[in-house]
């Protein structure tokens, strides 16, 4: 998503996402360090896509782990190189495109792929991700499903303001497979003034059930859930996607 081309995550949305949408990183850390542990007890390598501001980062570099963090926002890697700047390594991944590090475990959170264009281009990062685990390696990652629109009939209008930026975001859905976020973006400048930034968000829904015979295609056994395990459920229509590489 680099810079001005890319209509996602802009400095201005990237950092407001960081101030006040970290709740899906908290609520989804703690089943993913669950899962990882047997990864950290052998000081296995952590791949992490669309790693953001680094919030999910941050508590896995704080739970021990060896973690390269990558997105394909550079506002994001700057941000992520500021809060979670002692991970392995931070640096930009564009998917489905750019090769992934061999690894013991791969993670993403905040449905990375779903904003992808196509269905095809998720399939195509879905086998990357598995083609790039190692022998006994864990993916777990969440995705957009087909009701994930059906979850959320009536689109209302949304708004969020805090003392140094708002946000208000009008949500649509053209066609069964696809979910778009219309979002103004404001923040104060220094003089007191606001600048107002807008950003369109188009995610890809897919009929996630089919995943796990995708994955086993390519060595790995997976499961579709509501989440990573834990008592925090995922938002509806935001599924799961949790599997293991064959030894």
């Amino acid at each position: 998503m680099a810079e001005p081309d890319s209509p996602y995550y802009r400095p201005d949305l990237a950092l407001v996402h960081h101030l006040g949408f970290g709740f899906h990183a908290d609520d989804c850390a703690p089943g993913i360090l669950d899962l990882l542990q047997p990864v950290r007890e052998r000081d296995g390598l952590v791949v992490e896509l669309g790693c953001g501001s680094g919030l999910l980062t941050r508590y896995l570099v704080d739970a021990g782990h060896r973690i390269i963090a990558t997105d394909a926002s550079p506002a994001m890697l700057d941000l992520a190189r500021t809060y979670a700047g002692d991970a392995r390594e931070i640096r930009e991944l564009v998917l489905p495109d750019d090769p992934i590090p061999e690894a013991d475990a791969i993670v993403s959170v905040g449905h990375v792929l779903s904003y992808l264009p196509q269905a095809a281009a998720i399939d195509r990062a879905l086998v990357a991700i598995a083609e790039a685990l190692r022998p006994g390696g864990l993916m777990a990652l969440d995705l957009c499903d087909l009701s994930y629109a059906e979850a959320r009939p009536g689109f209302p209008i949304r708004a969020r303001l805090a003392d140094e930026w708002a946000i208000i975001t009008e949500r649509s859905t053209p066609s069964p497979t696809r979910f778009v976020r219309q979002m103004a973006v404001f923040l104060r400048n220094e003089d007191g003034s606001w600048r107002r930034d807008d950003e369109r968000h188009e995610n890809v829904l897919i009929d996630t059930s089919r995943v796990p015979g995708l994955l086993a295609e390519h060595g790995v056994r997976a499961t579709v859930g509501t989440s990573f395990g834990g008592v925090a459920q995922l938002l509806d229509g935001l599924h799961a996607i949790v599997g293991t590489k064959e030894a």
